[in-house]
């Protein structure tokens, strides 16, 4: 029974691993077909990522190749033409005029491996406006480039070389972008000042001119020649006219002869004969004289008229050619004149260039370091006005402190004042009235100074007291006492003071008494040595 299930499993199995191997088989195909990579006739198949070596990119024209997933991509580049129309104006000529040489190229993706490659890696994946935009900044360049190395009549009348060196230059520079020049094709050459245009009327006057002459030498050649003809076909007329007058006269001669022969035969014999040969002869000679002489008026006349139509066809030909020449002038001069006023525009602007230049170089030269200096003292004023401003801030920040330190310092004299004031009151509370006292007294020296300051001014040059001792015993005082007592009586605003300030001056100072006389209450002890040396004194005088 095993045996029959394992014989009838194989072919399923054959079946499913066929099966596998065909999937795996068409996965495969379909994957390099969708990985192979065909190349159309107009474009170029871009294969970048690792390639290889050490290009960047594999350019293939034609054909098809192989893109690797992962570490391999691709692009096309267009072969198809592009048409760019070039508006070039006022490009500078080798002779300094300005041309305006509106033109069209077409250009296009190269196929040379060189170039394909060169457009792969400037060109790949800009599209064509881009390309179109590159290809015309370049082409604008170099067509100006070879004006510049061309004067107007190379331009105009050289087309070959100017075409060359237009293929040439522009060729070789949007080769290095991988474009190659198809075709160029100049509309039309022009310039501002009109010279172009000058120079072709003065090529069509010389044509018209020379057509002139052609056709003038042509119609005097065909009058002097149809003059000729008829001169010879009158002369030979004449002649074959003369030829058969003569024949016929010569015949009616003989007959006449004969006849008069045959009838004077008898009567003039040889005589007869011999005159008619001499009258025969002389006729004749007069014929032949009178023939030839017509023949000669004939031809003199006729020779005058062809002289006169050749000198008529040649004066008209001279004019002709005057006229000619005075269009020529005129061109001529026209042109001499757009050249010079070219010539004086152009000095004009090189002037101005050399203008421009000048104050380029005066800015550069003279103005440049003035400026320098300017900034430089610029610079310096606002680094001593930025030092002033922080001295004078550091100043005001000192004055502050030395003011907040002073203010500190008088705020702690005034506390510590205050603390000894209310320490003195504290102290005299048993005695109220000795505080105001001792606070007078503390501000003494200051009342004196300033009464010292009010008696400064006075001229005292010495002052003398003389106390005996005695004197002044009887007002209960010495004299030395007394003038003290009256100079601090000269000081009633220091007794007013203290009045009002309910504070009683020490007794030493006096008393002011009801009717405002300050009262000396200084007891004026004797002084022993004064005493002593009165007797002496008395003695002495």
């Amino acid at each position: 029974m095993s045996t029959s299930l394992t014989l009838a499993a194989e072919p399923i199995v054959w079946i499913g691993a066929i099966g596998a191997v065909f999937l795996l088989l068409v996965f495969t195909v379909a994957f390099i077909a969708t990985r192979y990579k065909r190349c159309p006739s107009n474009r170029v198949l871009v294969v970048y990522g690792r390639v290889g070596g050490t290009k960047a990119a594999r350019c293939f024209h034609g054909g098809g190749a192989f893109i690797l997933p992962l570490i391999q991509d691709y692009e096309y580049l267009s072969l198809e033409p592009l048409v760019i129309d070039i508006p070039l104006e006022g490009a500078l000529s080798m002779n300094n005029i300005r041309v305006n040489v509106p033109s069209t190229f077409t250009v296009g993706v190269s196929v040379d491996p060189v170039l394909m490659n060169n457009a792969a890696e400037r060109l790949l994946t800009l599209d064509d406006r881009k390309i179109r935009d590159q290809a015309q900044d370049i082409i604008l360049g170099q067509l100006r480039l070879v004006i510049a190395t061309l004067s107007i009549e190379e331009i105009n009348k050289d087309r070959e070389k100017f075409m060359a060196l237009i293929n040439e230059n522009v060729g070789q520079e949007i080769n290095k972008i991988g474009l190659e020049l198809i075709n160029v094709n100049i509309r039309d050459i022009t310039d501002e000042s009109g010279y172009i245009v000058a120079i072709g009327r003065r090529a069509a006057a010389e044509a018209i001119n020379r057509a002139k002459v052609d056709v003038a030498q042509q119609e005097r050649n065909g009058t002097t020649g149809e003059a000729t003809a008829n001169r010879e076909k009158i002369v030979n007329v004449a002649r074959e006219s003369a030829t058969a007058t003569e024949g016929k006269k010569e015949a009616e001669r003989r007959q006449r002869v004969a006849v008069a022969s045959l009838e004077a035969d008898a009567v003039t014999g040889e005589v007869a004969s011999k005159r008619d040969l001499e009258i025969a002869t002389a006729q004749r000679d007069a014929e032949t004289v009178t023939g030839r002489k017509r023949a000669e008026q004939q031809q003199r006349i006729e020779v005058a008229d062809a002289e006169s139509i050749a000198v008529e066809g040649e004066n008209k030909a001279k004019a002709s050619i005057a006229d000619a020449n005075a269009k020529l002038a005129e061109i001529e001069a026209d042109a001499r004149r757009r050249a010079e006023v070219a010539a004086a525009e152009a000095a004009e602007i090189v002037l101005k260039a050399q203008r421009e230049q000048e104050l380029a170089r005066l800015a550069k030269e003279q103005l440049a370091p003035q400026e320098i200096e300017k900034q430089r003292i610029e610079i310096a004023a606002d680094a001593e006005a930025e030092r002033q401003r922080r001295e004078a801030r550091g100043e005001a920040d000192a004055i502050l402190a030395r003011y907040e330190a002073e203010a500190n310092g008088v705020r702690q004299v005034l506390q510590a004042k205050a603390d000894g004031y209310q320490r003195l009151i504290a102290a005299c509370a048993q005695n109220p009235q000795i505080a105001p006292t001792l606070l007078m007294i503390e501000q003494l020296p200051t009342l004196v100074a300033e009464q010292v300051k009010a008696i400064s001014n006075l001229k005292i040059d010495k002052i003398t007291v003389w106390d005996s001792g005695g004197n002044g015993r009887a007002q209960g005082g010495g004299t030395t006492a007394n003038f003290l007592a009256s100079l601090i009586g000269s000081l009633p605003a220091m007794h007013e003071l203290a009045r009002q300030a309910g504070i009683e001056l020490p007794t030493a100072l006096g008393r002011v008494r009801d009717d405002g006389v300050i009262a000396a209450s200084i007891e004026a002890k004797p002084d022993p040595t004064a005493v002593a040396r009165a007797p002496e004194e008395k003695a002495g005088h």
